[in-house]
């Protein structure tokens, strides 16, 4: 199979030399083998997002901490901030959980303000509020710590719950500046890794309130994941051992690279990316409010962005037509992971080749 260079806002590219780490032998998931190896990787973990709080890896797609979400954190009611698809998901996902939840619903292609969400916490008794920091959908980057220190001075019993899928690992994010008791995230975005694994920062209020919530299942209760670390240092399930070896290299890169050293290369590709759509198109999200991980280009020339993919593809590479209603209208470009500047600038001018720009 011919390998394309993806640039959709995941899963990413991946190393080679990452994906060798996943042919290490296998080891039991509870030996003393594999408790060396999850320490190391929660102890990196810790170091990368610079927090005291639990840290955890969990063995899914980020989309777990929805579920985990609806079932140890919301006792009565929730309020659910939508921006684009896949915040209205997760509204979608608590709601289903069998919660009693409010979606703010937020017109595409702009952010959910602070103002607005405290104006609706103002509204009803609410205990837990959630928030996707950065929508793939629409290319938008909600400005969860001016959030998470209003909410938190008013409301300070509140759970702050915050999707950071495709943002951690690329932007620059720290639990405790955010005000957050959920962060959470996978390893097939920013992390540059195989889908397969989520991590998750949480707070001790976190694990308070999943004490108090009854009906969270198994494989969703946070209680055992937090327990088997701390009695264990270990997973409650059967982790995907293979990919924590590559996770494990790859926290080892990252902290090298630094926090901030990676979140500045991101921006960069960002900006660049951001100048080259605003001198030919023009970008979807609101400007002040894009992401630094994914752009959403507005399609004003009407170009056809399924063809483009076609060509892109004979060249190595695929990028992303625009996400459901706004296919063919928009188009994104996912410059997250361990692409330079250098690479998204070689990617642009592809694009200016095939479509003559």
């Amino acid at each position: 199979m011919s390998h394309k260079k993806l640039w959709i806002p995941g899963p990413t590219e991946v190393r080679e030399e990452a994906l060798q780490q996943q042919t290490k032998w296998m080891v039991g998931h509870r030996s003393g083998e594999y408790t060396e190896l999850y320490e190391s990787v929660i102890g990196k973990l810790v170091k990368y997002f610079q927090t005291e709080q639990n840290v955890c890896t969990q063995t899914a797609s980020g989309t777990i901490w929805m579920d985990i979400t609806g079932r140890c954190m919301v006792k009565k009611k929730a309020l659910a901030a939508a921006c684009g698809a896949f915040s209205k998901r997760m509204y979608q996902t608590v709601a289903d959980c069998g919660k009693d939840t409010t979606l703010l619903d937020v017109e595409w292609g702009k952010a959910v303000k602070t103002d607005a969400v405290m104006e609706e916490l103002a509204k009803e008794d609410y205990d837990t509020l959630i928030v996707v920091h950065n929508e793939t959908s629409t290319g938008i980057r909600n400005p969860i710590a001016e959030m998470g220190k209003a909410v938190k001075a008013e409301y300070p019993d509140m759970i702050f719950v915050v999707d950071a899928v495709s943002s951690a690992g690329g932007d620059y994010l720290v639990p405790e500046e955010l005000n957050s008791d959920i962060l959470f995230t996978s390893t097939q975005k920013c992390f540059a890794l195989p889908p397969g694994l989520s991590m998750a920062c949480y707070s001790d209020e976190a694990v308070a309130r999943a004490e108090e919530v009854p009906g969270k299942g198994f494989y969703t209760n946070l209680l055992p994941i937090h327990n088997n670390w701390l009695k264990r240092h270990q997973n409650p399930t059967t982790p995907a051992i293979s990919l924590l070896y590559a996770l494990d290299h790859q926290l080892s890169r990252m902290l090298e690279e630094t926090p901030r050293g990676r979140y500045e290369r991101h921006l960069a590709m960002a900006e660049c990316t951001r100048e080259w759509a605003n001198n030919h198109f023009e970008m979807f999200p609101e400007k002040g409010y894009e992401s630094v991980t994914v752009s959403t280009i507005r399609n004003t020339l009407g170009k056809d962005v399924a063809g483009l993919n076609k060509a892109l593809a004979e060249r190595g590479h695929q990028i992303a037509n625009g996400y459901g209603a706004l296919k063919e209208k928009t188009f994104r470009i996912g410059h997250m992971g361990d692409w330079t500047l250098e690479d998204v600038k070689s990617l642009l001018a592809n694009i200016d080749e095939i479509w003559g720009l």
